[in-house]
């Protein structure tokens, strides 16, 4: 299953801090995961001693392959280890994740931080990862005893319960917004060029004549306030010139009725190209 914003066409971003899931209870959440991964172009994925082993079967194997939705990929390329220490073992650091004070006196980050430091580190050539714990209890302490430092999450105090998938996908989102610079994935097409002065004081001109003659600007001695008030509700707008035409023919629409004959631009049909003989 693909969802709607995928595009085989563009670039597959990979790499990133490898996530490692220890002692994963829930097939769909590591189908999940691996769509919040793919999301933000990380592609190492861990599992520790996941619940009724791995690679998946059966009924196990489609939910997962049906929660990442499009990120199988990442299942398949999954590696699975016996114990946490196995699983850093060739990481030169690791985030441990956890919404506890442990009293490990570690160095403690949010993910904002902690990931553009990833971002850097890694792009000087270091191997980082993330740890994520079950998900009813969370890593234990000896987990985290493993970890350089702790990477929480600033939620609300009274209920700061993640699903394992968010957690995933908030430090994706943070290590791929300090890797890229947070730039826009596309830019809005400017379909029509912004009005000139002289257009919009025109339109200003028509309309204030149109609502003088509908006697709107009463009291009289309070119509330079409403004409400020209007034009600067226009000007917020940051009108183009497209925008302009369509008021200007909408309020004349408004005043004048319909037309008594719709006009309408004819197509006119391109002759059909002849076949070569």
């Amino acid at each position: 299953m693909v969802g709607a914003g995928t595009d085989r066409t563009k670039v597959l971003f990979e790499g990133g801090p490898a996530i490692i899931l220890v002692r994963p209870q829930l097939a769909v959440n590591i189908g999940m995961c691996a769509r919040a991964m793919a999301n933000f172009g990380l592609s190492d994925l861990r599992l520790v001693n996941p619940r009724e082993g791995w690679p998946r079967t059966g009924e196990h194997r489609e939910t997962a392959y049906a929660a990442a939705a499009g990120a199988a990929h990442l299942l398949e390329s999954a590696r699975v280890f016996d114990s946490v220490a196995e699983a850093v073992a060739d990481l030169h650091f690791v985030w441990a994740t956890t919404a506890r004070e442990r009293g490990q006196f570690k160095r403690v980050e949010v993910p904002a931080i902690a990931m553009a430091e990833t971002a850097a580190a890694i792009a000087a050539g270091e191997r980082r990862g993330i740890l994520f714990g079950p998900e009813r209890t969370g890593m234990d302490n000896d987990d985290i005893a493993l970890a350089n430092a702790i990477l929480t999450f600033p939620v609300n105090p009274a209920y700061g319960s993640l699903n394992l998938a968010q957690a995933v996908l908030l430090c994706g989102y943070e290590f791929f917004k300090a890797r890229e610079g947070g730039a826009m994935p596309y830019e809005r097409e400017e379909r029509s060029p912004p009005a000139q002065r002289e257009m919009i004081l025109s339109f200003f001109e028509f309309v204030e004549g149109k609502l003088e003659e509908a006697g709107f600007f009463r009291p009289v001695s309070k119509r330079p306030v409403m004409q400020r008030n209007m034009r600067n509700m226009f000007h917020r707008m940051e009108l183009t010139q497209q925008d302009v035409r369509t008021l200007w023919g909408a309020i004349v629409r408004l005043v004048e009725g319909p037309r008594e004959t719709p006009q309408t631009r004819k197509r006119i049909k391109q002759p059909k190209a002849k076949a070569p003989e």
